[in-house]
């Protein structure tokens, strides 16, 4: 696509989608939308984050921020509480609207919506089952008084918000699913704006640790509640989630690619999230250090470039649903070449001056080795075309392949992190993560999605199964 075509799909009115052409364009200028807002609303959570920290580190002290740092940290386990239901929305609600069937949408909606909330009470109700039989201020190992009273009642705080989430969560999906991410990133951004100003006041008045939980989470929450208002009660009332819409078989089809996601998600936490527990365990946790700096350095080529990519999600969705397959092949192919090229360039670059960079951002404790450098420029290359394809994937609701690929690369890697580790150090952590992600990702990948794009076109129009 030429610098005029792109130039041509950034504006704010829609293309005519009786078209396949007007389509097409649509899902680009969607896309686009959707990774702007995206990078948008990170912006203003981080800038949100530059100015909270300090206030709350200095209202809070030491410890009491400890224990909110510590709360906060049980937040990555939200990725997991939905058991992936609500990627199964998403793919739900983009084949509906790849159909222009509002019923099959509006059971998915519902159906998932009930589920949701049933997690929801579960969690809430098991929480409020043993809230008085644990010792909070042991948990958290707190020994002050103001901290040992609100850490049973922070935590409470967190769970309860966090859990309301969960069924919130539906307007999102469904604004994903219908390629308007968009609208719900300008609702996360404002989300964020509401936390700053409910984190001021609760500094203003000196208010106690779970109210300033209750601000800085309440505020997302009730853009997210406000976001779901409108989105049902203006944009989409027919798609409202009642009772009355729940399906059975809705409900087992999304619980099927839910936990199909689920374990897509478990087998990448084990495959790319175990790097420091490992080297803290095999080696200990001073060689933590030089791993951990030089990682998050490589780390942001693949944020920008994920906001860029994930929009195309439930795009794919809808095209593969319509048929329109050389819109699929064609999207790919460029994702995959723009990935290329906007990764390894960086990567090379960080490469070639990862060592005085890193010195420069923080003084000569940390001193990486050219093995160790290499091996994340390859890992960060790697693993943003891995993001491109399952965005792809995820779209044609392709999933057990990256099932068997994902918990046979989880497994290998686990093994290869010790062995290298114990070898090679640090650096052979990192590469191998490379080698086995290229044993039992890469090569099958390739193998297998020439042919799976081939038959798209060849799939009956009565809906994707999670091949």
């Amino acid at each position: 696509m030429r610098a005029a075509d792109l130039l041509a799909l950034v504006r704010l009115r829609g293309f005519d989608t009786s078209t396949e052409a007007g389509r097409s364009r649509e899902r680009y200028r969607r896309a686009g939308l959707t990774a702007v807002a995206a990078a948008a609303a990170r912006m203003v959570a981080v800038a949100v984050a530059v100015v909270t920290v300090p206030l709350t580190l200095n209202y809070l002290g030491n410890e009491r921020y400890g224990l909110w740092m510590t709360i906060s940290s049980l937040a990555l386990m939200m990725g997991f509480a939905d058991l992936g239901i609500g990627n199964g929305v998403l793919n739900a609600v983009s084949d509906a609207h790849g159909r222009d069937d509002r019923e099959l949408a509006r059971r998915a909606v519902s159906s998932g919506f009930f589920l949701l909330s049933a997690i929801c009470v579960v969690i809430v109700g098991a929480f409020a089952l043993i809230y008085t039989f644990v010792p909070w201020a042991g948990v958290y190992n707190v020994t002050s008084s103001d901290a040992m009273a609100e850490a049973g009642p922070a935590t409470a705080v967190f769970i309860l918000v966090w859990a309301l989430n969960i069924p919130l969560g539906i307007v999102q999906r469904v604004q994903l699913g219908y390629q308007k991410g968009f609208v719900s990133y300008l609702w996360q951004a404002a989300g964020s704006v509401l936390a700053l100003i409910g984190a001021l006041l609760c500094i203003r008045v000196e208010a106690a640790l779970p109210w300033l939980v209750l601000a800085l989470m309440g505020g997302p929450l009730v853009a997210l509640f406000v976001n779901g208002v409108v989105e049902f009660g203006w944009v989409r009332p027919w798609l409202r989630p009642a009772w009355s819409f729940f399906s059975s078989g809705a409900a087992r089809h999304i619980l099927h690619l839910g936990v199909l996601f689920f374990v897509i998600q478990l087998s990448m936490t084990f495959s790319y999230y175990t790097d420091n527990i490992i080297i803290a365990q095999v080696l200990g946790s001073e060689e933590v250090t030089q791993y951990a700096i030089p990682a998050r350095l490589f780390s942001f080529i693949g944020i920008v470039l994920s906001m860029a990519m994930f929009p195309l999600w439930p795009a794919y969705g809808e095209a593969v649903t319509r048929g329109d397959v050389p819109w699929v092949r064609r999207t790919l192919t460029r994702s995959l070449s723009l990935t290329l090229v906007f990764t390894a360039i960086p990567a090379t670059l960080l490469f070639l001056i990862g060592r005085p960079l890193i010195h420069l951002w923080v003084g000569d404790k940390v001193n990486p080795s050219l093995w160790l450098l290499g091996g994340l420029a390859v890992w960060a290359v790697l693993s943003s075309l891995g993001a491109t394809l399952a965005v792809f994937l995820n779209g044609a609701s392709v999933l057990r392949l990256q099932v068997v690929c994902g918990v046979l690369m989880a497994a290998g890697a686990l093994i290869a992190k010790i062995v290298f580790a114990e070898r090679w150090g640090v650096a052979g952590v990192v590469w191998a993560v490379v080698i086995t992600y290229v044993l039992f990702v890469a090569i099958p990948m390739v193998v297998y999605v020439p042919r799976i794009v081939r038959r798209l076109g060849q799939r009956p129009a009565e809906g994707r199964s999670a091949t």
